[in-house]
């Protein structure tokens, strides 16, 4: 939930990392450490750990949604329509789908700044 509200990032990363080594196989744990990544400005990074979590999960519409969101912050823009379209087609949540409906219609504002880290 830190990574969630954008808190403790570093101290949330760390602990994601622990589970993700313990349970490698999580969709969701990978999801969150990918998350994680992208709260912290590191797109490169949150883009390949994304496409791990989705790549364990397909069926996921929130993996696939922050996925779409990592695509879009390294310039990838065509698979974030892709990836947004397809939230879509697993029936989605209410508001995950109005999400993707919107990031479809609008795209992405500039990046946030990244999260303080602690040197």
């Amino acid at each position: 939930s830190w990574i969630d509200r954008n808190e403790n990032l570093d101290q949330a990363l760390e602990m994601v990392r622990r589970a993700v080594s313990q349970n490698p196989r999580s969709g969701a744990m990978v999801d969150s450490l990918g998350w994680a990544y992208y709260r912290l400005g590191d797109f490169p990074q949150a883009v390949t750990t994304l496409e791990m979590a989705v790549e364990l999960e397909p069926g996921d519409p929130e993996l696939n949604n922050h996925l779409g969101d990592a695509y879009w912050r390294v310039g990838r823009r065509d698979e974030a329509g892709f990836q947004w379209r397809r939230v879509l087609t697993l029936d989605p949540d209410p508001k995950i789908r109005a999400d993707a409906e919107r990031k479809l219609a609008e795209g992405l504002a500039p990046p946030p700044l990244p999260a303080a880290r602690k040197p």
